[in-house]
């Protein structure tokens, strides 16, 4: 199947920068999307950021935009969130997410990594 792991989170000063990283792997046939999700402790997990394969069309969320960047790597089925001018309220679980074709699979599915913590103070 496939698998996602998240690399890159920490604790940072308001301001700071971080990058995060997740690579997926397992019998994967195709990615037609990656994107970075997060969730606050009692609060609803949202959508940070999210590229697509095909047409590399971004989606950001409002409170990120201009501070954070996704990117991709393609031949590494890697994708990059890196974070910039960071708030105390970007803290939270970072969770890595695709949509992916699996081998012997004939429809599309969707994965999600164990998440990663950004912590944002001073």
């Amino acid at each position: 199947q496939v698998q996602l792991v998240e690399s890159g989170g920490g604790l940072v000063q308001p301001g700071g920068s971080l990058r995060l990283s997740c690579t997926a792997s397992g019998s994967i046939d195709s990615i037609t999307a990656m994107g970075w999700y997060r969730q606050e402790p009692g609060k609803q997990r949202e959508l940070v950021a999210r590229i697509t394969t095909r047409d590399e069309s971004i989606t950001y969320a409002d409170s990120v935009k201009g501070r954070f960047t996704i990117s991709r790597d393609s031949a590494k089925n890697t994708v990059y969130l890196q974070m910039n001018s960071l708030k105390p309220e970007d803290t939270a679980v970072y969770y890595c997410h695709t949509y992916a074709y699996v081998s012997n699979l004939y429809a599309l599915g969707d994965f999600w990594g164990q998440g990663t913590q950004v912590t944002v103070s001073s």
